[in-house]
């Protein structure tokens, strides 16, 4: 007769193998088998979490999550997972929180400091972004990463030669890091370089044809160059890539605005703010749109 500690643990097993091999459902029913057993078993609401996160399904994933802190609150890396899907539900604040319980059980680690970046980066609060992004950077300098992060945040501040310098040290150390062309690309269309900006974007798109910032970013410069059939398919090739880009949003706004369609740009750059409130120009393109619609 198996104990129940011998069958919580068939279970994780037969889980976290058909995790591996990719059936994701499979698992959570052998996850689900071991909670009819014992509802607190931390690994399989854990797991079940973290395949509802890869899944996108980020509510579903936090309130795994929170059964397991929940159970056991001593569990530091359960911070670390709730931060991340906090994150992704752009629950900024929270996330905060969870990465501030990390911090004071492993100060020293590396993922900490970088989504504490990301998340300072998302707040717009950059002088604490610059920092956690130096803190990942003392964990590991050579981190292309951690550098092309550093450089969006002074690209935000509009500090371009840092931006720049940061860049070339990025693509440097690994030149096949697409985001780090996708970036250096914004750097330049803010500098009016807008035929380096398209090739350096196309580097982007040749290391990763489906890389939906790349296209959306190829697609505003289009924009820029009136080409509005390009830029048009490149912006709604991102968004069936990647539907969560409010940044893609408000670049098919702009396109509906130079086309003087003010109903549809006035939706588009609504949707692009509600998805992130702090999209660059947003109120400006709003004003033009509806003062096209008058």
């Amino acid at each position: 007769m198996e104990s129940r500690e011998v069958k919580l643990q068939r279970f994780l097993l037969k889980g976290n193998e058909a995790r591996m091999k990719g059936n994701a459902q499979q698992a959570l029913t052998y996850y689900e088998e071991s909670l009819k057993l014992d509802s607190c078993f931390v690994d399989a609401l854990n797991n079940s979490g973290t395949i509802h996160f890869n899944q996108r399904h980020f509510e579903e994933a936090l309130a795994y999550y929170d059964r397991a802190l929940a159970c056991n609150p001593q569990y530091w890396p359960l911070y670390f997972n709730r931060a991340n899907t906090y994150y992704e539900l752009k629950e900024y604040y929270n996330s905060l929180q969870d990465l501030q319980a990390v911090g004071r059980v492993k100060p020293d680690t590396f993922p900490l400091h970088f989504t504490e970046g990301l998340v300072q980066t998302k707040l717009r609060t950059f002088d604490k972004a610059q920092l956690s992004f130096e803190n990942a950077l003392r964990l590991s300098p050579e981190n292309a990463e951690v550098l092309v992060n550093l450089a969006t945040v002074f690209y935000y501040q509009k500090d371009l030669r840092r931006a720049n310098e940061l860049l070339a040290k990025a693509i440097a150390i690994n030149p096949d890091l697409s985001n780090a062309y996708t970036t250096l690309a914004l750097v330049q269309i803010e500098q009016d370089l807008l035929d380096e900006a398209f090739l350096t974007v196309n580097k982007a798109l040749a290391i990763n044809k489906n890389d939906a910032y790349a296209l959306n970013n190829r697609g505003y410069i289009y924009l820029l160059k009136k080409d509005l059939p390009k830029a048009f398919d490149d912006i709604n090739a991102s968004i069936l890539l990647d539907p969560y880009n409010a940044w893609a949003y408000r670049n098919k706004g702009i396109y509906y605005l130079m086309m003087n369609d003010g109903e549809n740009a006035i939706r588009l750059l609504e949707q692009a703010k509600t998805m992130d409130s702090f999209v660059e120009a947003i109120e400006e393109y709003l004003a033009k749109a509806r003062q096209l619609k008058k």
